[in-house]
């Protein structure tokens, strides 16, 4: 919940130089709702992509507040699901993420699925159980996503909530070992191998210009879902230079 309309517009303006040089790498920008219309301006023809940070199930109705897939899809492409801070504060669980994947992807919207364990849990153990968990309750009874081209409409954030805005960031190696050993296998029971290898699965995690290479380095790491950092235009570009190699 950063930037007013106008701050945004700066921001981006700023920014759409220096990410458009940069060749090879996806790179997609996820403002507030009131920016949307404004940053899709901004960003008409320059080949980055645009995305919501969080949506409703429902098509529409007396849900006061809240933004649906059709709503979104006039404006932008991508939206964010299961973000831990939408867990922690509003409520959303593995059943509702479930919900909201199902909707965005029959209106055409790649899903950015959030996945991370607590400090707590991390703490006793439970990563493994509690990242499979969320990957298998949030993706359940998905159909037509079992092959190579149904990946691309699905990304796995594996944002472990500890390292999330502390300046503590998971290890890139143990990032990937959660990737590698609970995140695609449980993609796998889901969908087959073939659709786990080809998903992309990003980290997020106080990631910065300077640490995130190390993540890049990563076979199993394919992107970045940068939260801060992505206020800083240098720090910004930097890590989509890192992602480029």
């Amino acid at each position: 919940m950063f930037k007013t309309v106008a701050e945004a517009r700066h921001l981006v303006s700023e920014l759409v130089p220096g990410l458009q040089a940069v060749a090879g790498v996806e790179k997609v920008l996820c403002p507030p709702y009131p920016s949307l219309l404004a940053v899709a301006a901004l960003l008409e023809g320059s080949q980055i992509g645009l995305g919501a940070q969080n949506m409703h199930w429902e098509l529409s109705g007396a849900y006061t507040g809240e933004v649906s897939a059709p709503m979104l899809a006039e404006l932008c492409q991508y939206v964010i699901l299961g973000h831990s801070e939408r867990r922690k504060y509003f409520g959303d669980t593995d059943e509702t993420v479930n919900r909201k994947v199902h909707t965005a992807l029959v209106h055409n919207l790649k899903t950015i699925v959030c996945v991370g364990e607590t400090l707590e849990e991390n703490e006793a153990g439970l990563t493994a159980e509690v990242v499979s968990r969320q990957v298998r309750l949030g993706l359940a009874g998905l159909s037509g996503l079992d092959d190579v081209s149904g990946a691309a409409s699905v990304i796995v954030a594996y944002e472990p909530v500890w390292a999330i805005g502390t300046g503590r960031p998971s290890t890139a190696e143990g990032a990937a070992e959660v990737v590698s050993q609970v995140i695609r296998p449980a993609l796998a029971d889901l969908f087959g191998a073939s659709f786990a290898q080809a998903v992309r699965v990003l980290y997020g995690g106080s990631v910065t210009g300077n640490n995130a290479a190390e993540y890049f380095a990563q076979v199993e790491i394919d992107g970045a879902l940068v939260g801060g950092a992505s206020l800083k235009v240098a720090d910004f570009t930097q890590i989509v230079q890192a992602a480029a190699g």
